[in-house]
């Protein structure tokens, strides 16, 4: 593909404010073409998207830098008229926690508008069939909310591209919009006609003792071993309705969806509390997640267990190694990193010791440069890096695609935001995959390991499971 020249843009973005208030999340998401994009994190805006005006994708190792170059390419030469920062062009997207294809066959391709649509995922298939390496998606239609207001952006890319197409489309979509109720009725959640682990308790002891072994022999210090609950749906998955769900039992998460293209795709959706990376210039933010305990029938037995999780030598230990590790990534790119207070982190179903990172760049970087330097981090892969990934192939008896991996965003500048995938599922339309996974140190016992599992699939389960 050739670079495109500044004279003749191939990118075109108008943003206009959206008057008269928003429509429910649940409308506008439902109203969207696939591939649907939702992201919701604290402190930023939301987004709600549709469609793609252009598609990213790469395989491979090198999976990292071929995103990067296809951004930068796509960004190069646009015109772009936001109206906020917030409605500003943005990738939405992420990656595999593997990288399983050989070097010498990585590629990246800008599909345009205009190419074939992936094929449909079939109930019995692999749940990550449709997902490649990496994937990220540039919106048709977007509707950003922020503190002042919600804004519409209409994107299109390609030599046909052309100003008044696009405001064209933003009238369709702004009457369209208003048209939409201010308040959606939720469905039912939709219950289980069954449920499968892919593990058995007999292999998870046998998988975590052999850990356990690696750990006192020395050839580990931690590694983080996950687990699938397979689950069978009794009516139609509706993930507007969970989204909206977990947005008002997790609102310290973020909320995330990512579809690939086809008429009826798969959904990878979750309420993650695990930030990998937040870059605004050279400003960088992140955190060190690790170390878990459940929540109390009352307050004072959460703080009770709150502070006996902060005195248990295995979770402080584990977290202490994630949070030395994720500094020791950042101190190549830094001028300075700095670490918050070892704190306690709520959330609906477990807590979590937490520690904020804040680093300074030594010259200007690009997100995903971060986002390659930090995945996986010690809280989702283990140390040493190269030998907990060997561990977690060897134990694990199935894909994790892209659960645990780096999902979010990319603007035109090289900033973004990136979570870790986790509290997430995988789903067709009446079939269901969840992750979770814990930490493996030292003195890891596998059925107090095995409760934790239990805990941490309870985000997404609670809201498929019939009231």
């Amino acid at each position: 593909m050739e670079s495109p020249r500044a004279a003749d843009p191939q990118l075109i973005s108008r943003s206009v404010r959206l008057d008269g208030g928003l429509p429910s999340f649940r409308a506008v998401l439902k109203g969207f073409d696939a591939p649907r994009t939702v992201w919701d994190s604290p402190g930023e805006a939301t987004v709600i998207a549709g469609g793609a005006a252009a598609t990213l994708t790469a395989e491979g190792p090198d999976r990292f830098d071929h995103i990067r170059e296809a951004a930068e390419s796509l960004f190069a030469s646009g015109d772009v008229h936001a109206g906020t920062e917030a409605a500003c062009p943005r990738l939405f997207g992420g990656f595999t926690f593997h990288a399983d294809q050989p070097s010498q066959t990585d590629r990246a391709a800008l599909d345009t508008d205009g190419g074939e649509p992936a094929e449909d995922t079939p109930e019995s298939a692999d749940p990550w069939a449709a997902f490649p390496d990496a994937r990220f998606v540039f919106p048709r239609v977007q509707v950003t909310i922020t503190d002042r207001g919600p804004w519409l952006t209409v994107n299109a890319v390609g030599p046909d591209a052309s100003v008044a197409a696009v405001e064209e489309r933003i009238e369709t979509e702004r009457e369209r919009l208003c048209s939409l109720p201010a308040a959606d009725p939720e469905t039912p959640q939709p219950g289980l006609t069954d449920q499968r682990r892919t593990t058995t308790p007999d292999s998870w002891r046998g998988g975590v003792t052999a850990a356990t072994d690696r750990i006192a022999a020395g050839d580990l210090q931690k590694v983080v071993l996950a687990q699938v609950l397979e689950v069978d749906l009794a009516a139609d998955l509706e993930v507007g309705d969970i989204l909206s769900r977990l947005g008002e039992k997790y609102p310290s998460c973020t909320r995330f969806l990512v579809e690939p293209e086809g008429p009826e795709p798969p959904a990878f959706f979750g309420a993650t509390p695990e930030r990998l990376v937040s870059l605004r210039g050279r400003t960088v933010e992140t955190d060190a997640l690790a170390g878990t305990t459940g929540r109390g029938e009352t307050p004072a037995e959460d703080e009770w267990l709150a502070d006996e999780l902060l005195a248990d030598p295995k979770n402080v230990h584990e977290h202490a190694l994630v949070a030395e590790t994720i500094r020791e990534q950042l101190a190549p790119f830094a001028a300075s990193v700095s670490t918050g207070d070892r704190q306690i982190k709520r959330l609906a179903t477990v807590q979590h010791i937490h520690t904020p990172i804040t680093a300074e760049l030594a010259a200007d970087t690009h997100v995903l440069s971060l986002v390659e330097a930090l995945h996986p981090t010690p809280a989702v892969g283990g140390l040493p890096p190269d030998r907990a990934l060997e561990t977690i192939r060897e134990t694990e008896p199935f894909d994790r695609g892209w659960y645990a991996a780096p999902i979010g965003w990319i603007d035109a500048a090289g900033n973004g935001t990136f979570a870790v995938g986790l509290r997430s599922a995988v789903a067709t339309r009446r079939r269901a995959t969840l992750f979770a996974g814990v930490g493996i140190v030292g003195d890891s016992d596998p059925d107090r390991e095995w409760d934790e599992v239990e805990l941490k699939f309870r985000p997404i389960l609670d809201e498929l499971e019939a009231e």
